[in-house]
Protein backbone atom coordinates (compact mmCIF):
# COMPACT_ATOMS: atom_id res chain seq x y z
CA UNK A 1 0.00 0.00 0.00
CA UNK A 2 1.50 3.72 -1.32
CA UNK A 3 1.21 6.47 0.62
CA UNK A 4 -1.70 7.88 -2.32
CA UNK A 5 -3.62 4.86 -1.79
CA UNK A 6 -4.37 5.81 2.04
CA UNK A 7 -7.53 7.90 2.84
CA UNK A 8 -7.86 10.65 4.50
CA UNK A 9 -8.26 10.87 7.99
CA UNK A 10 -8.37 14.29 9.73
CA UNK A 11 -6.05 13.79 12.92
CA UNK A 12 -4.13 16.96 12.43
CA UNK A 13 -4.45 20.15 10.69
CA UNK A 14 -3.15 17.89 7.59
CA UNK A 15 -3.70 14.53 6.40
CA UNK A 16 -1.21 12.02 7.98
CA UNK A 17 0.97 14.79 9.50
CA UNK A 18 4.07 12.42 10.09
CA UNK A 19 3.83 10.68 6.74
CA UNK A 20 3.72 13.89 4.84
CA UNK A 21 6.65 15.37 6.79
CA UNK A 22 9.14 12.78 6.34
CA UNK A 23 7.89 11.70 2.57
CA UNK A 24 9.30 15.23 2.02
CA UNK A 25 12.51 14.82 4.48
CA UNK A 26 12.86 11.87 2.38
CA UNK A 27 12.35 13.50 -1.10
CA UNK A 28 15.07 16.56 0.51
CA UNK A 29 17.36 13.86 1.06
CA UNK A 30 17.35 12.00 -1.86
CA UNK A 31 17.68 15.28 -4.00
CA UNK A 32 20.35 16.01 -2.21
CA UNK A 33 21.97 12.73 -2.60
CA UNK A 34 21.21 13.13 -6.54
CA UNK A 35 23.13 16.12 -6.66
CA UNK A 36 26.28 15.26 -4.44
CA UNK A 37 26.21 12.22 -6.45
CA UNK A 38 26.78 14.10 -10.04
CA UNK A 39 29.38 16.34 -8.18
CA UNK A 40 31.33 13.25 -6.91
CA UNK A 41 31.52 12.39 -11.10
CA UNK A 42 32.96 15.34 -11.44
CA UNK A 43 35.07 15.26 -9.12
CA UNK A 44 33.67 18.29 -7.24
CA UNK A 45 33.20 17.09 -3.66
CA UNK A 46 34.96 14.19 -2.13
CA UNK A 47 34.02 10.63 -1.50
CA UNK A 48 33.44 11.08 2.40
CA UNK A 49 30.88 13.63 1.68
CA UNK A 50 29.01 11.45 -0.63
CA UNK A 51 29.11 8.70 1.38
CA UNK A 52 27.54 11.23 4.54
CA UNK A 53 24.62 12.32 2.06
CA UNK A 54 23.64 8.43 0.77
CA UNK A 55 24.01 7.41 4.51
CA UNK A 56 21.05 10.37 5.35
CA UNK A 57 18.85 9.50 2.36
CA UNK A 58 19.02 5.88 3.23
CA UNK A 59 17.81 7.22 7.13
CA UNK A 60 15.05 9.58 5.82
CA UNK A 61 14.17 6.17 3.75
CA UNK A 62 13.57 4.21 6.64
CA UNK A 63 11.90 6.82 8.47
CA UNK A 64 9.49 7.65 5.46
CA UNK A 65 8.84 3.53 5.27
CA UNK A 66 8.25 3.29 8.86
CA UNK A 67 5.87 6.01 8.78
CA UNK A 68 4.00 4.72 6.09
CA UNK A 69 3.87 1.67 7.66
CA UNK A 70 2.55 3.30 10.92
CA UNK A 71 -0.56 4.89 8.83
CA UNK A 72 -1.39 2.29 7.20
CA UNK A 73 -1.56 0.22 10.34
CA UNK A 74 -3.88 3.00 11.89
CA UNK A 75 -5.78 2.83 8.77
CA UNK A 76 -6.49 -0.81 9.48
CA UNK A 77 -7.25 -0.21 12.92
CA UNK A 78 -10.07 2.43 11.54
CA UNK A 79 -11.61 0.07 9.86
CA UNK A 80 -11.61 -2.14 12.43
CA UNK A 81 -13.71 0.32 14.40
CA UNK A 82 -15.78 1.16 11.85
CA UNK A 83 -16.62 -2.45 11.41
CA UNK A 84 -17.37 -2.14 15.05
CA UNK A 85 -19.64 0.80 15.10
CA UNK A 86 -22.08 -0.92 11.93
CA UNK A 87 -22.49 -3.49 14.03
CA UNK A 88 -23.44 -1.59 17.26
CA UNK A 89 -25.85 0.25 14.98
CA UNK A 90 -27.12 -2.71 13.63
CA UNK A 91 -27.24 -4.20 16.96
CA UNK A 92 -29.15 -1.04 17.99
CA UNK A 93 -31.42 -0.82 14.96
CA UNK A 94 -32.62 -4.67 15.86
CA UNK A 95 -34.14 -3.49 19.21
CA UNK A 96 -36.53 -1.24 17.78
CA UNK A 97 -39.88 -2.79 16.51
CA UNK A 98 -40.92 -1.08 13.60
CA UNK A 99 -44.86 -1.80 12.12
CA UNK A 100 -45.15 -1.79 8.38
CA UNK A 101 -48.25 0.98 8.03
CA UNK A 102 -48.88 3.85 10.75
CA UNK A 103 -51.37 2.95 13.26
CA UNK A 104 -52.19 2.91 16.94
CA UNK A 105 -50.92 0.66 20.07
CA UNK A 106 -54.00 -1.12 20.64
CA UNK A 107 -52.44 -3.46 23.27
CA UNK A 108 -48.75 -3.99 24.37
CA UNK A 109 -47.72 -7.82 24.92
CA UNK A 110 -44.66 -7.00 26.79
CA UNK A 111 -43.16 -4.59 28.72
CA UNK A 112 -39.61 -3.55 29.72
CA UNK A 113 -37.31 -6.07 30.53
CA UNK A 114 -39.02 -9.00 28.97
CA UNK A 115 -36.82 -11.56 27.16
CA UNK A 116 -38.65 -11.91 23.21
CA UNK A 117 -37.35 -14.33 20.56
CA UNK A 118 -37.83 -13.79 16.74
CA UNK A 119 -41.60 -14.14 15.68
CA UNK A 120 -42.86 -13.37 19.33
CA UNK A 121 -45.96 -10.36 19.22
CA UNK A 122 -44.97 -7.59 21.36
CA UNK A 123 -47.79 -5.63 20.24
CA UNK A 124 -50.85 -5.45 18.41
CA UNK A 125 -51.80 -2.20 16.38
CA UNK A 126 -54.59 -1.29 14.42
CA UNK A 127 -55.03 1.42 11.57
CA UNK A 128 -57.35 3.82 12.40
CA UNK A 129 -57.38 6.01 9.28
CA UNK A 130 -58.34 4.76 6.94
CA UNK A 131 -60.88 1.97 8.22
CA UNK A 132 -62.21 -1.18 6.23
CA UNK A 133 -66.07 -1.94 6.78
CA UNK A 134 -67.22 -5.39 6.17
CA UNK A 135 -70.91 -5.45 4.91
CA UNK A 136 -72.76 -8.66 4.01
CA UNK A 137 -75.37 -8.59 0.94
CA UNK A 138 -78.26 -10.70 0.26
CA UNK A 139 -77.78 -12.80 -2.77
CA UNK A 140 -81.04 -11.10 -4.70
CA UNK A 141 -78.58 -7.73 -4.56
CA UNK A 142 -75.62 -9.32 -6.24
CA UNK A 143 -75.89 -7.65 -9.39
CA UNK A 144 -76.57 -4.09 -8.14
CA UNK A 145 -72.72 -3.79 -6.35
CA UNK A 146 -69.50 -2.49 -8.06
CA UNK A 147 -66.45 -1.67 -6.86
CA UNK A 148 -66.30 2.50 -6.20
CA UNK A 149 -70.11 2.55 -5.59
CA UNK A 150 -70.67 5.04 -2.38
CA UNK A 151 -71.51 3.46 0.65
CA UNK A 152 -73.61 5.82 3.89
CA UNK A 153 -73.46 4.01 7.60
CA UNK A 154 -74.83 4.47 10.88
CA UNK A 155 -72.89 2.95 13.99
CA UNK A 156 -74.79 2.82 16.77
CA UNK A 157 -72.03 5.11 19.37
CA UNK A 158 -73.02 8.07 17.12
CA UNK A 159 -76.71 7.69 17.04
CA UNK A 160 -78.56 9.93 13.71
CA UNK A 161 -74.80 10.83 12.75
CA UNK A 162 -73.95 9.40 9.11
CA UNK A 163 -70.65 8.77 7.89
CA UNK A 164 -69.59 7.99 4.04
CA UNK A 165 -67.16 5.61 2.23
CA UNK A 166 -66.62 3.73 -1.10
CA UNK A 167 -67.11 0.24 -2.06
CA UNK A 168 -63.26 -1.32 -2.44
CA UNK A 169 -63.60 -4.62 -2.91
CA UNK A 170 -66.31 -7.38 -3.63
CA UNK A 171 -65.51 -11.17 -3.20
CA UNK A 172 -65.77 -13.22 -6.08
CA UNK A 173 -67.59 -15.95 -4.36
CA UNK A 174 -70.84 -15.71 -1.89
CA UNK A 175 -70.68 -17.42 1.46
CA UNK A 176 -72.66 -20.62 1.16
CA UNK A 177 -73.99 -20.82 4.20
CA UNK A 178 -75.40 -17.53 4.32
CA UNK A 179 -76.33 -16.99 0.89
CA UNK A 180 -74.96 -13.73 0.92
CA UNK A 181 -71.82 -11.45 -0.56
CA UNK A 182 -68.82 -9.95 0.96
CA UNK A 183 -68.21 -6.32 0.34
CA UNK A 184 -65.45 -4.35 1.64
CA UNK A 185 -65.46 -0.39 1.48
CA UNK A 186 -62.96 2.14 2.64
CA UNK A 187 -63.91 5.41 5.37
CA UNK A 188 -62.09 8.24 6.10
CA UNK A 189 -61.22 8.70 9.64
CA UNK A 190 -58.88 11.68 10.07
CA UNK A 191 -60.21 12.51 13.19
CA UNK A 192 -60.51 9.26 14.48
CA UNK A 193 -63.79 9.38 15.45
CA UNK A 194 -64.44 5.93 14.46
CA UNK A 195 -63.31 2.93 16.35
CA UNK A 196 -62.38 -0.75 14.91
CA UNK A 197 -64.92 -3.32 15.46
CA UNK A 198 -68.10 -0.83 15.36
CA UNK A 199 -71.02 -2.36 14.25
CA UNK A 200 -72.62 -0.81 11.21
CA UNK A 201 -75.59 -0.54 9.69
CA UNK A 202 -75.03 0.80 5.95
CA UNK A 203 -76.86 1.46 2.67
CA UNK A 204 -75.52 1.12 -0.88
CA UNK A 205 -76.59 3.26 -3.69
CA UNK A 206 -78.36 1.33 -6.69
CA UNK A 207 -79.18 1.79 -9.88
CA UNK A 208 -83.17 2.65 -10.41
CA UNK A 209 -84.91 -0.06 -11.16
CA UNK A 210 -88.74 -1.44 -11.41
CA UNK A 211 -90.46 -1.97 -8.20
CA UNK A 212 -91.24 -5.77 -7.37
CA UNK A 213 -94.67 -7.20 -5.65
CA UNK A 214 -95.23 -6.49 -2.38
CA UNK A 215 -96.86 -9.24 0.24
CA UNK A 216 -97.39 -9.70 3.48
CA UNK A 217 -94.06 -11.19 5.25
CA UNK A 218 -96.53 -13.89 6.67
CA UNK A 219 -97.11 -15.47 3.15
CA UNK A 220 -93.43 -16.08 2.22
CA UNK A 221 -92.06 -19.58 3.38
CA UNK A 222 -88.13 -19.78 3.36
CA UNK A 223 -86.32 -23.55 3.43
CA UNK A 224 -82.94 -23.95 2.81
CA UNK A 225 -82.49 -20.42 1.49
CA UNK A 226 -85.30 -20.68 -0.86
CA UNK A 227 -88.54 -18.48 -0.45
CA UNK A 228 -91.54 -19.79 -1.59
CA UNK A 229 -95.94 -18.31 -1.53
CA UNK A 230 -98.75 -20.08 -2.28
CA UNK A 231 -101.31 -18.22 -5.30
CA UNK A 232 -104.92 -19.28 -4.57
CA UNK A 233 -106.24 -20.42 -7.68
CA UNK A 234 -109.71 -20.74 -7.58
CA UNK A 235 -110.54 -23.53 -5.05
CA UNK A 236 -106.57 -25.03 -4.64
CA UNK A 237 -102.97 -23.16 -4.26
CA UNK A 238 -100.24 -23.49 -6.53
CA UNK A 239 -96.76 -23.19 -5.08
CA UNK A 240 -94.13 -20.94 -6.30
CA UNK A 241 -90.73 -20.52 -5.59
CA UNK A 242 -89.91 -16.74 -5.65
CA UNK A 243 -87.20 -14.18 -5.31
CA UNK A 244 -87.28 -12.01 -2.78
CA UNK A 245 -86.07 -8.53 -2.42
CA UNK A 246 -86.16 -5.81 0.12
CA UNK A 247 -88.68 -5.45 3.08
CA UNK A 248 -90.88 -2.91 3.84
CA UNK A 249 -92.44 -2.84 7.28
CA UNK A 250 -94.65 -5.70 7.45
CA UNK A 251 -94.13 -6.21 3.87
CA UNK A 252 -91.47 -8.27 1.50
CA UNK A 253 -91.09 -7.56 -2.00
CA UNK A 254 -91.24 -10.32 -4.54
CA UNK A 255 -88.81 -9.58 -7.59
CA UNK A 256 -89.24 -13.20 -9.43
CA UNK A 257 -91.86 -15.65 -9.38
CA UNK A 258 -95.00 -13.95 -8.74
CA UNK A 259 -97.69 -11.30 -10.99
CA UNK A 260 -99.03 -8.15 -10.11
CA UNK A 261 -102.58 -8.65 -8.89
CA UNK A 262 -102.08 -12.45 -8.15
CA UNK A 263 -103.48 -13.42 -4.51
CA UNK A 264 -101.38 -15.13 -2.36
CA UNK A 265 -101.98 -17.15 1.22
CA UNK A 266 -101.10 -15.40 4.17
CA UNK A 267 -102.53 -18.60 7.23
CA UNK A 268 -102.12 -22.01 7.81
CA UNK A 269 -98.71 -22.34 5.18
CA UNK A 270 -97.12 -24.80 6.96
CA UNK A 271 -100.20 -27.67 6.00
CA UNK A 272 -100.42 -25.90 2.34
CA UNK A 273 -98.89 -27.94 -0.65
CA UNK A 274 -98.80 -27.34 -4.31
CA UNK A 275 -102.63 -28.34 -5.49
CA UNK A 276 -104.05 -28.30 -2.27
CA UNK A 277 -107.85 -27.55 -2.38
CA UNK A 278 -108.89 -24.30 0.21
CA UNK A 279 -112.00 -22.32 0.68
CA UNK A 280 -112.00 -18.41 -0.81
Amino acid sequence: MSFEDLPVVCTGETRFTGVANHQASFELAQSEFNRIKSLLDQRVVSQSEYDQRRTQMEAARQVYESSKNGAAQQFQSLQAARARVALARKAQADTVVRAPFAGVVAERLVTAGDYVTKGMKVAIVVRVNPLRIHLTIPEQFVSAIAVGQPVTFEVDAYAGRQFEGRVKYVSPALQAAQRALTVEAIVPNANGVLKPGLFATARIEQPARTPGVLVPHDAVVTSAGTGRVYVVNGDHVDERIVTTGETVGDLVEITKGLKAGERVATKNLAKLADGIKVEN
